[in-house]
């Protein structure tokens, strides 16, 4: 019979690591599923981390690496796969049925099997920190120009852009960052937002009003992008005057939200409207043995020391699970 984990963790960003590193402490059998090429999820794209205690000013890089590194230090086993759907294993052997029952600690549990495209696996628990990816504006030339002056990361194609015009489209955290880390290499920065003020922190909008090479235009939406083989110009319309403008750039940076990464696990757990999974602090779903961490769950604030704890209130759910703990 193939090996059966306590725990398969879906994902390798901050969420899925830092359940990773608590899950190896508990003595849990566990096994972390990465889709991507390198651990870190989201954080990696972040130019500067100077929220996280203790590590002021930390590259997001590094900040990845390190949680990386902690992991391995621990002997977390890794397995980069793309997880397709959880379902519950049909174990029609009776040996088999007896070992789950062993590997339960006595409690017969239901054994998910999490298919991937390389792998079926099959775990007593399971959490999904699959994370978001960025969203997108629908709007036409966004996908043609993708990759042609189109970019949903400024610290990993910014410096294409030096010394040229771009405009960054959004007004959270997000999209300030990335306008001032695009001001130290380029001419000119535009920041467009279709209301009046910013939602991003106050320190944030404070250190991008103080760039003198950046312009922020207000109550605008972008209704095209523009360009035969790139970027050239952006179609933007003022939505308190209704005045139009073509606004001549050389790259598009988008930073308008985040949207799940959820899709494959439709239909085995329950989602709000938005497609996040329903789960408190606790990280408990609908369905018993199956949690959530990070950016991919209902949650208030979504930032990197708030997607390590839910992947440490994941593991202490886990435990409580599999050896049912009141």
């Amino acid at each position: 019979m193939e090996q059966i984990y306590d725990l398969i963790i879906i994902g390798s960003g901050p969420a899925g690591l830092g359940a990773a590193i608590y899950a190896k402490r508990a003595e849990l059998k566990t096994l972390v599923i990465e889709k991507e090429m390198m651990s870190g999820g989201q954080v990696l794209t972040t130019y500067e981390v100077d929220n996280y205690a203790g590590l002021p000013g930390i590259g997001g890089f590094d900040l990845g690496m390190k949680f990386r590194e902690h992991a391995d230090k621990l002997g977390v086993e890794f397995a980069k796969d793309t997880v397709l759907k959880i379902e519950d294993a049909d174990l029609t052997d009776e040996n088999e049925v007896l070992e789950a029952a062993e590997a339960g600690a006595g409690h017969p549990p239901v054994i998910r099997q999490v298919v991937g495209k390389k792998e079926t696996r099959l775990a007593k628990s399971v959490i999904i920190a699959s994370g978001a990816h960025h969203r997108k504006l629908g709007i036409p030339g966004e996908a043609e120009l993708t990759g042609k002056g189109v970019s949903y990361c400024a610290t990993c194609d910014g410096a294409f852009f030096r010394k040229k015009t771009t405009a960054v489209i959004g007004g959270g955290d997000v999209a300030l960052e990335d306008a001032i880390f695009l001001a130290r290499l380029c001419e000119k920065v535009y920041v467009i937002h279709r209301r009046d003020e910013f939602r991003g922190a106050k320190s944030l909008q404070k250190r991008l009003m103080e760039l003198p090479n950046v312009e922020i235009l207000w109550d605008t939406v972008p209704e095209e992008i523009c360009g035969a083989e790139k970027v050239e110009t952006l179609k933007l319309l003022n939505k308190k005057t209704g005045e139009k403008r073509d606004l001549a750039v050389d790259g598009v940076f988008v930073a308008v939200g985040i949207t799940p990464n959820s899709e494959e696990f439709k239909g085995s757990v329950d989602m709000d409207s938005a497609g996040y999974i329903a789960a408190g602090e606790d990280g408990k779903t609908s369905v018993p043995g199956i949690f959530a961490a990070g950016d991919v769950r209902t949650k208030a604030l979504r930032q990197i020391v708030t997607a390590v704890a839910d992947g440490a209130n994941c593991v202490a759910s886990v435990e409580q699970y599999l050896y049912r703990i009141e």
